[in-house]
């Protein structure tokens, strides 16, 4: 029996982590070995949530499973526009932006009604420094705390960890990138230094070795702050740590800090 998409989510998040810690213990021999089983991983979860099972009745999906997709395979919190942009690109069903305003909000009244009751949480980004919700900012609640916060490099790390995530998407796909993938692979070009080819081309191999350059040399210093203001969340009560203090609780946090 095949695997669900949200099986195969966690399993990629494990992977992600060991493949860190691989990395960062010099490790290179089994961060070779965990890549490879994370690209075999990402390949599945691509299958399992554009093609329907042939047995499986076609089903309307919900928005805030549809937006769940487009971050998971972003990988990093993300505005709305960016998530529409990824799910036209990729996935079926009908997105419209109006459909996301309210889902932060719909998703903390469910926490607090019910903590933990679901599998996921569209939840906040945080400020690193005050832990307030990021504005227009959407995260996963299943993400690792310090990939929710948000420093002052962090929207360009961001930026460029999406670009990277969408060009290895597009280079996994069987078939030539439709209009709505080659607009976003524009705009993710439009935004990194030598992104672009010879006369203007894009091609996904180009914004990926483009993005790579630009985010090693951000990366260690964001790294170090988000996972600095993770550890003082922490010390948050479960709401707060997912959906943020609000702006007078805010305010205090960031005295003591």
């Amino acid at each position: 029996m095949s695997d669900s998409p949200d099986q195969l989510e966690r399993r990629i998040s494990e992977l992600r982590t060991r493949v860190r810690r691989a990395v960062a213990e010099g490790d290179r021999s089994l961060a070779r070995e965990l890549r490879a089983e994370l690209r075999r991983t990402e390949r599945l979860w691509d299958s399992a949530v554009m093609v329907p099972a042939a047995s499986e009745p076609a089903r309307v999906i919900p928005v805030r499973e549809q937006v769940h997709h487009a971050l998971n395979l972003l990988g990093v919190p993300a505005a709305p526009k960016l998530i529409l942009g990824v799910h036209e690109a990729f996935f079926s069903g009908e997105l419209a932006s109006g459909q996301l305003t309210s889902l932060r909000r719909d998703e903390e009244r469910s926490f607090r009604s019910g903590p933990h009751a679901r599998p996921y949480y569209l939840c906040a980004a945080l400020t690193a420094d005050l832990l307030a919700p990021a504005r227009g900012l959407l995260a996963l609640s299943t993400w690792p705390a310090a990939r929710r916060m948000v420093g002052p490099l962090s929207p360009r790390v961001d930026f460029l960890t999406s670009a990277l995530r969408v060009t290895e998407h597009l280079e996994r796909l069987d078939a030539e990138p439709g209009p709505a993938a080659r607009r976003l692979l524009w705009r993710f070009a439009a935004g990194i230094p030598r992104a672009t080819g010879p006369r203007g081309a894009v091609e996904p191999s180009g914004v990926r070795a483009a993005a790579h350059a630009e985010l090693d040399v951000h990366l260690a210093a964001d790294t170090a702050c988000r996972q600095e203001a993770a550890e003082r969340a922490a010390r948050l009560d479960p709401v707060t740590r997912l959906f943020g203090a609000r702006l007078q609780g805010a305010r205090a946090l960031g005295n003591r800090s």
